[in-house]
């Protein structure tokens, strides 16, 4: 008997020290899940771990990251490779005894081994899990589920499932080169790997954008127009097809308390002449734009040998958020700063592999002005096929050099508008003008509170017409400190404007422009800008580059 016994006890042993490896599949909605790198946990007595099929092939890109449950103590280790020679992790001793799981009567078989159900609910999303015991090990392919037994297969809401394929005994568990006693905290753990899968680029850090007589540039910013603009050289890799480029602007008042025009833009040089020099030279080194109106505009149209500015984003400023969060309204907690973000990804081809000056732009006369950070991301995309694009700069009236003394925007008090003259060397497909537009005159018949109807034409042909108009700028109240209050029980942060608010950024809209030939076009706008009243007048920031394969 003793022997049975002692023979029954070595068998149980040998039996629950055994190491297997389980490989699962992805599938969604019922079908499998394409291109997928297969979900690899290795499991015995002492440990589980969480890898993929491409990790431990060597194939896997940076960074990726391996889950390890220390059974012994009930500890989760994530381990996150970052790059060649940087990992990283973060020790959670809580989470796995934390689990909590509704067990239902259900069974049913996969591979050949018995699996009962458990039922939980995370973040509104219904997840099942199908878990065996006849293995005498535990493990899952998340972190979901570790101590309920084998999991064999998770669903989520019914239509995501990740599923066991193959059971393998091995013969040694892999090693892990990981150091237990050097963890970081939880979020900035998750920080770091968040960051390390995207490049940024940081053009500018608490750059401040005032008017001064005072104001100076450095080896690496430089500045001009009083202050009000900055611009530095930045070198941009190669940029995928696929990948997807993002701008973000975070600004605060240094002082200013009014609602500005912003603009973080480019300077395209390859041309004989760019924005650049006017800002060297002043705008007199502008090409001009005449329509007949009796004024000169500098630097607002392209030309045979000049490319005006590219906006990547244009945004307003609030009213002074962060320098008068002093002033006190009752239910109000002011914000600290705006953030700005916007997709970029259509003008990457004027980035990519380039060194291009990149500039920041707020039309201000406060000597304190405002602080801005500014920074372009870059998002890889594997596998994602684009087609590539060409892209045209073709006009921009925002005077950037405004307290340079270029000209408003105020070309459109004729019917000839704004006109430019573009040619293709080839026929281009599916031509888009990437347009963004803003009205301005702020006293109550101004263009700023008055719709006013945007007309493109393509040679000489109306193509696309539309009123930008913005209905949503009271959701920015608490950006807006020092926006003032009205007897009417409304803030001026509060009122409707020509397609901006104070605090958020003015998106591009997309105007299809079909097939173009190759050859000579025309592309006009027109706007009926309203008559000035004393000396208030209307004027309108456009600006357009031209996108297509």
């Amino acid at each position: 008997m003793k022997y049975f016994i002692l023979l029954a006890l070595l068998v149980s042993g040998k039996l629950f020290s055994q190491e297997h490896k389980i490989t699962y599949s992805k599938s969604s909605n019922g079908k499998t899940i394409e291109n997928q790198d297969p979900i690899l946990v290795y499991t015995n007595a002492k440990n589980t771990l969480i890898s993929s099929k491409n990790i431990e092939s060597k194939k896997a890109p940076f960074p990726f990251e391996r889950n390890l449950v220390d059974r012994t103590s009930d500890v989760y280790y994530q381990i996150a490779t970052l790059n060649e020679s940087k990992d990283i992790q973060t020790k959670d001793s809580i989470s796995l005894n934390n689990q909590s799981f509704e067990f239902l009567e259900d069974t049913k078989k996969i591979l050949g081994y018995t699996c009962k159900k458990a039922k939980t609910i995370i973040n509104s999303n219904t997840i099942e899990l199908w878990y065996t015991n006849d293995l005498k090990v535990k493990g899952a392919p998340t972190v979901l589920g570790q101590n309920l037994g084998l999991v064999l297969e998770m669903s989520r809401n019914g239509n995501y499932a990740i599923t066991a394929t193959k059971i393998e005994k091995i013969k040694s568990f892999p090693k892990l080169n990981f150091n237990a006693s050097k963890n970081l905290d939880l979020l900035t753990y998750r920080d770091l790997l968040w960051k390390s899968k995207f490049t940024t680029i940081t053009v500018f850090k608490d750059q401040i954008i005032n008017f001064s007589d005072d104001f100076k540039s450095n080896d690496t910013i430089l500045r001009f127009a009083s202050g009000t603009i900055a611009i530095r050289k930045i070198k941009f890799p190669t940029i995928n097809s696929g990948s997807q480029v993002f701008a973000d602007v975070t600004e605060q008042s240094n002082g200013d308390a009014y609602d500005r025009t912003g603009s973080f833009f480019i300077i395209p040089t390859a041309k004989n002449d760019s924005f650049l020099k006017g800002l060297e030279q002043g705008k007199a080194a502008l090409p001009i734009y005449s329509n007949g109106n009796g004024k000169e505009y500098q630097g607002v149209v392209a030309t045979e040998n000049y490319n005006p500015a590219v906006e990547l984003m244009r945004f307003f400023t609030p009213f002074s958020v962060k320098k008068y969060n002093a002033l006190q309204l009752k239910d109000k907690t002011w914000q600290d700063n705006v953030y700005y973000r916007q997709d970029i990804s259509d003008l990457k081809s004027l980035l990519s592999n380039q060194e291009v000056w990149v500039g920041i732009f707020i039309g201000n006369y406060d000597n304190g002005g405002h602080k801005v950070s500014a920074n372009i991301t870059i998002h890889p995309e594997e596998g994602l096929q684009v087609k590539e694009t060409k892209v045209m700069p073709l006009f921009c009236t925002n005077n950037i050099m405004e307290m340079g003394g270029q000209e408003y925007g105020t070309m459109f008090n004729v019917d000839k508008g704004l006109e430019v003259t573009f040619k293709l060397d080839q026929p281009m497909k599916n031509g888009k003008l990437r347009y963004i537009t803003t009205g301005h005159g702020g006293w109550e018949n101004g263009d700023e509170f008055v719709p006013k109807k945007n007309s493109i034409y393509l040679d000489e042909k109306e193509t696309f017409s539309f009123t930008p108009w913005r209905q949503d700028c009271g959701s920015y109240r608490l950006s807006n400190p020092a926006s003032g209050n009205f007897s009417n029980g409304l803030s001026s942060s509060d009122y409707s404007r020509a397609n901006w608010c104070p605090g958020t950024v003015t998106n591009p809209v997309y105007i299809d422009l079909g097939n173009l030939e190759a050859g000579t076009h025309t592309l006009q706008i027109k706007i009926p800008q309203g008559l000035p009243e004393g000396n208030n007048f209307s004027s309108w920031n456009v600006s357009g580059v031209l996108i297509g394969e």
